[in-house]
């Protein structure tokens, strides 16, 4: 009886640690490389190249706080909303073809910082560009 209650209690608590250990549901994966919100649109060209298009969506006015916080992953997160200062930034939207049997990504940059990560549909071939 003693053996079977420490399997019951082993059995969640290993899944809870399988879970944890996962990758964030607004993260990518580009040849083993993880692409968090936060990180510097140079950082994400360099881990998984150019994307299948580009977007320039336009312009947008944020407020930040001047003291913006530095992340462990080299991104850099403003704290948007209750700031006193405001800016014009740049949004721009990539979007990462992964072929036919994986699902493409779009992601979001607000000022050179990707803020957003979504998941589209299954990718498809590129065509020969002939």
């Amino acid at each position: 009886m003693n053996l079977l209650m420490r399997k019951s209690v082993m059995v969640p608590l290993l899944c809870c640690g399988f879970v944890l250990a996962s990758d964030p549901a607004h993260a990518l994966r580009c040849d083993g490389k993880l692409v968090l919100e936060g990180m510097l649109e140079t950082e994400v060209l360099a881990h998984c190249g150019e994307p299948a298009s580009v977007r320039d969506l336009g312009f947008a006015v944020r407020s930040f706080h001047p003291l913006a916080e530095r992340q462990p992953q080299g991104g850099v997160l403003f704290r948007f909303g209750s700031g006193s200062y405001f800016h014009e930034v740049q949004i721009i939207e990539y979007v990462y073809n992964f072929g036919p049997r994986k699902l493409m990504r779009r992601l979001r940059f607000e000022g050179g910082i990707l803020t957003d990560v979504d998941t589209l549909g299954y990718g498809y071939h590129e065509k020969d560009a002939r």
